[in-house]
């Protein structure tokens, strides 16, 4: 895809102003996706220019420690890191009330630890991900031990959810997460009542490490949308 497609552009520009937001002598929390992506690399130029100083970053999964790597930002693991100033990251719903879910990418669980544990989380989206009510256009990620993928399928279904094992798109067998587990991509028929009941539910299932339910976790979400066919950018 060229770098002058519209849709590309869209989303290096959310990106860039995502990063305009970040100061010197901060911690990033860096996200996984497109978007995080591009996130990554400009944090990475301005560092390297000199129009940022003394960046580390905290890595959501193992793409973006290759990123940040390839880009020359130091990274620490959450353990190392006193502080997280801000994460910037992705998201494949965003509701009114600036509630989301994540995890296509099935980095979820890194996403949240990370994302819950910085000062300010920036949201990174295209107007395509905004909706009026979670999970009416995408499934609700679940990661789980292998040991307990059949009990907690199960469990789920008693929430109301319909349940399948993600598989792997380019090699036989279910996508396994950097944990090591596997990931469940639950649908709700009508959508998710109550995000903030539901998130808790479902951790409490033995055997989820995590789900995608991001709740009153967001402070800002920044969003790209085409307008007469240029790329422009808006907070929601």
């Amino acid at each position: 895809m060229s770098q002058t497609d519209p849709k590309v552009v869209m989303k290096q520009q959310v990106a860039l102003a995502a990063v305009e937001r970040v100061k010197s002598d901060t911690v990033v929390g860096l996200g996984s996706g497109s978007t995080a992506a591009f996130v990554i690399q400009y944090l990475g130029e301005r560092l390297q220019s000199g129009q940022l100083s003394n960046i580390k970053g905290v890595a959501t999964s193992f793409q973006a420690e290759v990123l940040a790597r390839q880009y020359g930002i130091p990274l620490l693991t959450p353990s190392e890191a006193d502080q997280i100033h801000v994460a910037i990251d992705g998201a494949d719903e965003v509701d009114p009330n600036k509630q989301l879910i994540k995890g296509g990418g099935a980095a979820h669980t890194r996403e949240k630890i990370v994302d819950c544990l910085a000062d300010e989380f920036i949201v990174v989206v295209d107007d395509s991900k905004l909706v009026d009510r979670l999970g009416t256009t995408f499934l609700l990620p679940v990661e789980v031990i292998p040991l307990a993928v059949g009990p907690a399928m199960n469990a789920i279904e008693g929430l109301g959810g319909k349940p399948t094992l993600r598989m792997a798109a380019k090699k036989a067998g279910p996508v396994v997460t950097d944990q090591g587990n596997l990931v469940i991509d639950v649908k709700f028929p009508n959508g998710i009542d109550d995000p903030v009941a539901l998130e808790a539910a479902i951790n409490n299932i033995p055997g989820v490490l995590e789900n995608g339910l991001f709740v009153n976790v967001t402070h800002t979400v920044l969003v790209g949308e085409i307008i007469d066919g240029k790329p422009q950018v808006r907070e929601a």
